[in-house]
Parts: C-alpha cells; structure tokens; sequence
C-alpha cells in the first residue's frame, strides 16, 4: 500500500521499541501513516520530531523551557508544509530554538525513542495528542546556543541533573536511553 509520507513510513518500519509502551505507540504511529495525513496538525493524534542535544565532550544536556507549557522539554516541534522525513524537521527545529549551527544525528540517525504524549488544550487548539520521534543531535559548539527567545530560555545539565529538572515522566525516560550514551 502506498503512503504519503514515505520517509516518515521507512523511519517507522525500521524503528525497534524497546518497551510493550512504545510498542503500542509504535503501531499507533504506524496506523497513522497508513491511514494519511501523519504530519497535519487537524488530527487529535499527529506526528512530531523532537531531540535531546547533547555535548559529548562535556557529558551534557540541553533543555528548553517551554512558555505554553512551563516546563523544561527537548527541543522540537512539527513538521513544516513539505517535510516528511522526521530527523529533517529535529534538525531545523533544534537549530531554529537553540541557534546551535552543527548539530548532526549522535551516535547515529536512528530514533531514540517513539512516544505518544498528550497535549493540553490551548488558546488556539484542542486538546490532542503527539506522536513524537525523538533524536540524539550532537554540537561541538556549546557555547554558541542561543534561545529563539527570551521566553523559551536554555539549559546545559549533566543527564542526571536534567531528569531531576523535567517533570514529564516520558521525557524522562528519553533521557534515561541518552545517559548511558554520554557515559562511554
């Protein structure tokens, strides 16, 4: 059966959950694709890609603090008009929200984690949820971070100090996969 969204069916396919939970929000993700618009926003359930951005010679992480939500989260968003291909879109969102220019896929370009969260109710939009693909991306630069802006502020932490940080429990457990990463 043919998709329209062919990269983001061919990072599916080959994505392996790790836990019975993410095997589930695999198939759900999965059942998105196949059915058809994953990435458009209409939908309660849509696609998103995320990363945890990493410094590996420091050993460090970096969060956002996210002004709708008021709390510390990775990096990333939805796809623009156009992306299919889900580490594309982690790439310009995190260059777009933190100014790093480098960032690459680290230690590969395989998903980290598959997670579907929920998302409260806005000003502009109903509650709904993400299917979010999330990434490790790596700078050498760390020092050249720079929040998109004044209300979305920046943090490098060691992973520990990061799942201390973060309230969500599965951006948590995102973070418990990176640690062991950072540690070789």
């Amino acid at each position: 059966m043919a998709t329209t969204h062919p990269a983001l069916a061919d990072v599916l396919a080959r994505h392996e959950p790790r836990t019975t939970a993410e095997r589930a929000d695999t198939d759900r993700a999965r059942a998105l694709v196949a059915a058809g618009d994953a990435w458009g926003r209409a939908g309660r359930l849509h696609v998103t890609a995320s990363a945890v951005i990493v410094h590996p010679d420091s050993g460090r992480v970096l969060l956002r603090r996210h002004p709708r939500h008021r709390s510390w989260l990775l990096v990333g968003g939805h796809g623009d008009p156009g992306e299919d291909a889900p580490l594309d879109v982690a790439l310009r969102e995190g260059r777009e929200e933190t100014g790093l220019p480098d960032l690459a896929p680290w230690p590969d370009a395989a998903v980290a984690h598959l997670v579907i969260v929920p998302v409260p109710a806005g000003d502009r939009e109903p509650a709904h949820e993400h299917a979010d693909l999330r990434y490790v991306l790596a700078t050498a630069v760390p020092d050249s971070v720079r929040p998109e802006n004044p209300d979305a502020p920046l943090r490098w932490l060691t992973p520990r100090a990061a799942r201390e940080t973060v309230t969500e429990a599965n951006v948590r457990a995102t973070l418990e996969r990176v640690a062991p990463l950072l540690e070789r």
